[in-house]
């Protein structure tokens, strides 16, 4: 297949038909890659946080962020923030994962800043407060591990975190 060309599905929408790794990244046409995950599923929020939650603990944070990402724009809108919030955070690992230091602290922050308003409570059993600060603390790390540039300027370049060694557990025991 001639790698210039985006794919199009039949109303002429990009579809990116590339094989991918587990963090997301195009790969050449014919190589293997994961599985991406199919989109606009519509799923319960038990369903939702069990998937995602597999994900992280496979490493595979971005694939995470498209489950989320799908609660995101089909559920009430009452909880578009809390799975926003959630897409955001999966998606700031990710990009910590990749070594993109400015990136994956950027969007770990956005991710906490749109959890803050179900911070104190529990939604489906996922540990808001406790997400809150997982993603403080990581952004703060992945900050340093980039340098002083690593708040302002281009992509700040970082050792790359562990995606499966840094993912949070949504539904932390109840104390």
């Amino acid at each position: 297949m001639d790698e210039t060309r985006r794919d199009r599905d039949t109303d002429g929408r990009a579809r990116n038909a590339r094989p991918r790794d587990g963090l997301g990244r195009p790969l050449p046409y014919g190589a293997p890659g994961v599985e991406r995950q199919p989109e606009g599923v519509v799923r319960t929020p038990e369903e939702t946080v069990r998937e995602a939650q597999r994900l992280l603990d496979a490493g595979m944070p971005f694939h995470a962020h498209e489950v989320f990402e799908d609660a995101w724009k089909s559920g009430p809108v009452a909880e578009r923030e809390l799975w926003r919030g959630l897409a955001q955070l999966a998606v700031g690992l990710t990009h910590a994962a990749r070594g993109n230091a400015r990136g994956g602290a950027r969007l770990l922050r956005r991710g906490a800043a749109a959890l803050a308003e179900f911070a104190g409570v529990r939604p489906y059993g996922i540990g808001v407060d406790r997400l809150i600060g997982w993603a403080g603390e990581l952004a703060g790390r992945v900050e340093a591990a980039g340098g002083a540039g690593a708040a302002g300027g281009g992509g700040v370049r970082a050792e790359p975190v562990d995606a499966a060694a840094e993912a949070p557990c949504l539904r932390p025991p109840a104390r």
